[in-house]
């Protein structure tokens, strides 16, 4: 499978490097390194918009775990560049990769990206007394 490696190329290789070890720690245990929190927010910008979060769902529920960019704008009353423009922004963010094959490309969630936003926002197990 070919991945979009254009998406890659947004990220300096030090501060992908800087976001991927802030990520492996949660935010309730130490505080977000001042090297990491541009990549950070800009994940949590790409997740913050309700269409961009809804494609996510979309992809990620699709059968097989991808989606053509035709069966995705079909859920939304905006126009195809519209749509392209917030898969663009979720792929330079890390959250999807997609694969042209003909004239359609085709979007999946990269569980790694997903995975450690999960991690970076685990709370502790808290024993509570008694």
């Amino acid at each position: 499978m070919h991945t979009d490696r254009a998406a890659l190329a947004f990220v300096p290789a030090a501060e992908l490097r800087a976001v991927v070890e802030a990520c492996s720690t949660p935010l309730v245990r130490e505080p977000v390194d001042e090297g990491a929190a541009p990549g950070l927010a800009q994940v949590f910008r790409a997740l913050g918009d309700p269409v961009r979060l809804r494609l996510v769902s979309l992809i990620g529920a699709h059968q097989g775990g991808e989606a053509c960019v035709c069966e995705l704008t079909g859920a939304f009353d905006l126009t195809q560049p519209t749509i392209s423009h917030h898969l663009r922004i979720l792929r330079e963010a890390g959250i999807i990769g997609c694969e042209r094959r003909g004239t359609w490309v085709y979007y999946r969630l990269v569980p790694a990206a997903l995975e450690r936003v999960a991690a970076l926002l685990a709370a502790p197990a808290v024993n509570l007394p008694g």
